[in-house]
């Protein structure tokens, strides 16, 4: 368990910790030399069970109040210290608030000095006290009497602390490894070290880790658990990691970073959240006000966007987004809390909701009934409520990421739902199986009317069904729903075309015949620059109308395409081409020119400049003076859709409403 100090300074939270433990938490000059504390204090204290508590000493000075924040990560009980002589002071308050804005629901009053008070003042303090706490997650602590002077209490408010450890739930270790950094130094003979309180999920020795929002990679040599040599470190320890990696330095790892499991990082830097403004707070919130963000050790600017009508006023809870200056690693569930920009007064506080807020259409009644479900306080009842929320699925790795949940809890989790999961890259979606049916049902509707709108076309292409299917699912699910239906016979997948089983397009004896002999001159070795209706009519020696019509009817099947007048393409061919533009573009910048095709095809400037000219006309390409760029929404008419890639390993959007740039609607 770990223990927090909170309260006004001076008025002995330091002293009271050494009495407890025995270790001065002052270990700045600074701190020794003007008697406060400016920096986090850490101390252990052996319990009879032989298990260890930790303790972190925070600031009391108002002028520190970042620091403390810092220190509030993770704690399990606090400590509110309240000296007997002074009652109630300002820091007193504030660090109660905060401590009521994180949700910590178990601790003790500590009234400290008790030999410079008398009877009458304890009562007086005692009362400011029971009205101060009213209302709060304190609001049933206990007050206990304390001297660190004469020893009055310390033994009493030591063996509560033991018991109320005693009381705590065991750590299960459940969730993916996140460690919240509060110090990183160098130890000669040892190199980088880092410590923080583990948030979640467990560390062994020898894991990868990544440092987050940056991203570098490191190794754990060793482990400092509680205070002692560790194997491992688990969920609500305070653990010092020895870390190594190329890039690891003292100098590239700062208080606010995360040490995470590799498949939890993808730093945020808009967040939607529920906020509560405390009811001192004497302002009213407005649009695309400037805060300062407080977040396990993090500190960070951020605007606020208010996601209903009306300002926000002073005791109001709305569901509001957080433009961050920066991205930060952060996790769906987390406190976080919120003061003004000048560091003079604590503001509100919340929970993060989605790490992937869009920023457009962020006010519908589709994302706000999201947010209802992201609100729930399981990450089970939020699935469940998001799978039953529009559009109706969910991109299963990305919220068990954003969850912080390990992939064993995620698969247990949709499992006990019951839903059904579709693999797609390096995406899981999953929905509902009234939604999968619904979908289904669906899907085979709209090709059956297709077909008989455009009986003398092969089939629809893969876009053009998405954008008429109910729920729309990402191209990559979709493509999967396809295949399971395809191994179904349901339907068939006949290139870039879909269509149903019994729809086919067929010549006739004759034309049939010379097809097959015509196919092996457009599909040979010479696919990428093929003959054209004359030049295969003196192959063939056939006349040129007739040619020139069977290859417009093999066209209108889907099996050739013609990039030009008499020059036609096998569908693979163009699926090929596809995909060697696509090449192009990734490994320039996105740009694409007819000389670099012309050298990859191996082909004529001609040749090249027509096929360039026809993906233009299908708006596969956009010409940008001399270079095209790609445009990925048409890339399904031609590109081989059935066929794996490689996805990106980004943050993304885990929510499907909308995207763009925030237009400040001042006061609105």
């Amino acid at each position: 368990m770990i223990i927090g100090t909170a309260g006004h300074i001076d008025h002995g939270k330091t002293a009271l910790v050494r009495a407890l433990t025995g270790f001065d938490t002052d270990r700045l000059k600074e701190e020794k030399v003007r008697g406060i504390s400016i920096d986090l204090g850490f101390a252990y204290l052996p319990t009879p069970d032989g298990s260890i508590l930790g303790f972190v000493d925070v600031p009391g000075h108002e002028r520190f109040i970042h620091n403390m924040l810092a220190g509030a990560t993770g704690i399990d009980f606090v400590l509110l210290v309240v000296a007997a002589n002074e009652g109630v002071k300002p820091q007193t308050v504030e660090h109660l608030l905060i401590a009521d804005l994180l949700e910590i629901s178990r601790g003790v009053v500590v009234l400290t000095k008790s030999d410079l008070a008398d009877e009458i003042q304890f009562e007086k303090v005692k009362a400011q006290l029971r009205e101060l706490l009213d209302g709060t997650t304190l609001s049933s602590a206990p007050i206990i009497q304390v001297s660190t002077v004469t020893g009055e209490g310390i033994e009493a408010l030591r063996a509560y602390i033991v018991e109320a450890a005693r009381e705590q739930p065991p750590s299960d270790g459940k969730g993916g490894f996140r460690l919240a950094v509060d110090r990183c130094f160098t130890l000669s003979g040892l190199g980088t070290v880092v410590t923080g309180t583990v948030v979640s999920g467990v560390v062994s020795v020898g894991d990868h880790v990544l440092v987050s929002p940056s991203g570098l990679k490191a190794s754990v040599r060793s482990i400092h658990s509680q205070n002692r040599t560790a194997s491992v470190g688990n969920v609500g320890d305070r653990c010092a990691l020895n870390l190594t990696g190329s890039e690891i330095r003292k100098e590239s790892i700062s208080r606010g970073d995360f040490v995470i499991a590799p498949s939890l990082h993808a730093p945020a830097d808009r967040i939607d959240v529920v906020l509560r403004v405390l009811a001192t707070e004497g302002q009213l919130l407005t649009q695309w006000m400037p805060t300062r963000l407080y977040h396990a050790a993090v500190e960070v600017g951020a605007r606020i966007v208010l996601l209903s009508d009306g300002l926000m006023a002073p005791g109001e809870e709305r569901f509001v987004q957080l433009v961050l200056d920066r991205p930060i690693a952060a996790a769906s569930r987390d406190r976080f809390v919120l003061r003004d920009t000048s560091g003079q007064r604590t503001i509100a506080g919340g929970r993060f909701l989605d790490l992937r807020a869009p920023s457009r259409k962020r006010r519908t009644p589709a994302r706000i009934a999201q947010l209802q479900a992201y609100s729930k306080r399981e990450p089970k009842a939020s699935l469940e409520a998001l799978l039953n929320t529009a559009p109706f699925y969910v991109d299963l790795s990305a919220f068990g990421r954003d969850f912080a949940l390990s992939a064993f809890e995620i698969k247990a989790i949709a499992e006990e739902i019951g839903t059904i999961s579709l693999s797609a890259q390096d995406h899981v979606w999953t929905v509902l199986p009234a939604v999968w049916d619904y979908l289904n049902r669906n899907l085979l509707a709209i090709l059956e009317k297709f077909h008989s709108e455009n009986p003398d076309v092969p089939g629809i292409s893969l876009e053009r069904l998405r954008m008429q299917l109910e729920p729309r699912l990402p191209a990559s699910a979709l493509n999967s729903v396809l295949q399971i239906l395809a191994k179904r016979g349901q339907l068939a997948l006949d290139g870039a075309w879909i269509r149903l089983p019994s729809h086919t397009l067929a010549l006739s004896s004759p034309d049939e015949e010379i097809w097959r002999r015509t196919l092996p001159l457009l599909a040979g070795k010479d696919r990428l620059r093929p003959p054209k209706v004359r030049e295969i009519c003196h192959s063939l020696n056939l006349p040129e109308p007739y040619i020139r019509r069977l290859l417009k009817l093999v066209s209108k099947m889907g099996k050739i395409r013609e990039i030009s007048r008499d020059h036609f393409f096998p569908q693979e061919t163009i699926s090929e081409i596809a995909e060697i533009i696509c090449d192009i573009a990734l490994k320039n910048d996105g740009k694409i020119s007819v000389a670099q095709l012309r050298d990859r095809l191996n082909n004529g400037r001609k040749i090249a400049i027509e096929i360039m000219e026809f993906f233009d006309r299908n708006g596969v390409t956009l010409r940008r003076g001399d270079f095209r760029i790609v445009n990925s929404s048409r890339l399904g008419l031609f590109r081989r859709p059935w066929s794996e890639s490689t996805g990106s390993n980004s943050g993304g959007e885990a929510s499907p409403v909308g995207r763009p740039d925030f237009k400040s609607g001042r006061g609105c």
